[in-house]
């Protein structure tokens, strides 16, 4: 349960960054606007990792609660 708690508050801080990200990237330069975007691209593969950290859970649990 510690694991999975960690990993939500993580994916949480990911997104938190992406969106002020995204904010910096309506006003930012053609310098500034590669490193956004840069920036975002890792933060979306990062929170695909969790997510697929969480994948093998949901499907134990869902088995667990179908027998």
């Amino acid at each position: 349960m510690r694991d999975r708690q960690t990993t939500l508050l993580w994916m949480k801080d990911l997104i938190d960054h992406m969106a002020r990200c995204h904010e910096q990237l309506e006003w930012a330069g053609d310098d500034a606007e590669g490193f956004l975007t840069r920036s975002i691209v890792d933060d979306l593969d990062e929170c695909r990792r969790l997510v697929e950290r969480l994948k093998p859970r949901a499907r134990r649990h869902a088995m667990v609660g179908a027998a």
